[in-house]
Order: structure tokens, then C-alpha cells, then sequence
């Protein structure tokens, strides 16, 4: 199971993925908690299909974005995680999904935003503490910017 996963189900207060009736979206929440997220991405759309209640279509949406966040694919975990947030915007691992989702692809300003988002619904969720973790890491690392020199051709042959 990769990081972001990892950090996205570590939580003790509520450890729960909330699902409604359809079996394709229990099955692929089950899929992507295990780290099958392709098989979890298959299930979920699939099951998104029938899902009619809006809590079942915002929770099956956050999930796609955490399969994405898992397979470390930003853009659409990002544009996952914005339409669920649409129809629930109290939901606290959302945010924290699309902040993982913002920090991959280096948004660490919206990713702290949307932690703080997160932070603010659930103080006591500790895998959004792994988060802010990862996140001053990756703004802290030294950026090194080399530049490419081409002879000019005053002293090249």
C-alpha cells in the first residue's frame, strides 16, 4: 500500500469509508483500503453508476480520488476530490485525500489549506499530523535550479 494510502486510512476516530447499499462501492472501497486501487477504480465507477443518494455519490467519489492518490495520479484525485467536496463539503478525509492530492503535484499551499480544511471538521484525525508531515518535508527540500550554458559562439569551433 503506498504512503498516501497509508496515511488516508491510519486514523483511529473513524476508520470507516461510509458506503451506501451498492456492492460495487463496498467492494471497491474494500479494493482500495487493500491497495488494489485499479480493481477499486473499476468497482467504484461502476458502482457510481446506480448510486442515487448524494451521500453515496460524494463518498464514492472521494474514494476514485484516493485510488488516484494512491497510484500518485494528482490531476484526477484532484478533480475527484473538488466534485465530491461539491455535494459534501463536511467531509473530512476528502479534504485530506486532495491535499495529498495537491502535495504530489507540489500545490503545497492548497494542500495546507485543505488540511487545515480537514483539521478544522476532525482536530484529532492523526493521519492529517502524517500529512502536515510530509507536506513540510517535501516544502523544505532544497530546490537546486541548474542552468544549461551553450557556447555563445565567441569561443566555440
Amino acid at each position: 500500500m503506498g504512503l498516501w494510502c497509508a496515511a488516508g486510512y491510519a486514523d483511529t476516530a473513524d476508520n470507516r469509508t461510509v458506503v451506501g447499499v451498492d456492492p460495487d462501492l463496498s467492494n471497491g472501497a474494500l479494493a482500495i483500503r487493500m491497495g488494489s486501487y485499479e480493481e477499486g477504480i473499476r468497482l467504484t465507477e461502476r458502482g457510481l453508476k446506480g448510486a442515487h443518494s448524494k451521500r453515496d455519490r460524494a463518498a464514492g467519489l472521494s474514494n476514485l480520488c484516493a485510488a488516484y492518490v494512491g497510484l500518485e495520479q494528482p490531476d484526477p484525485a484532484i478533480e475527484l476530490c473538488s466534485q465530491s467536496l461539491a455535494i459534501n463539503s463536511n467531509n473530512w478525509r476528502t479534504y485530506s485525500n486532495r491535499a495529498a492530492a495537491f502535495t504530489i503535484k507540489g500545490l503545497y499551499s492548497e494542500a495546507l489549506f485543505d488540511l487545515d480544511a480537514a483539521a478544522a471538521i476532525n482536530p484529532g484525525a492523526r493521519n492529517l499530523e502524517v500529512l502536515r508531515q510530509i507536506l513540510n518535508e517535501r516544502r523544505l527540500r532544497p530546490k537546486i535550479i541548474m542552468e544549461d550554458h551553450q557556447p555563445t559562439g565567441l569561443f566555440s569551433e
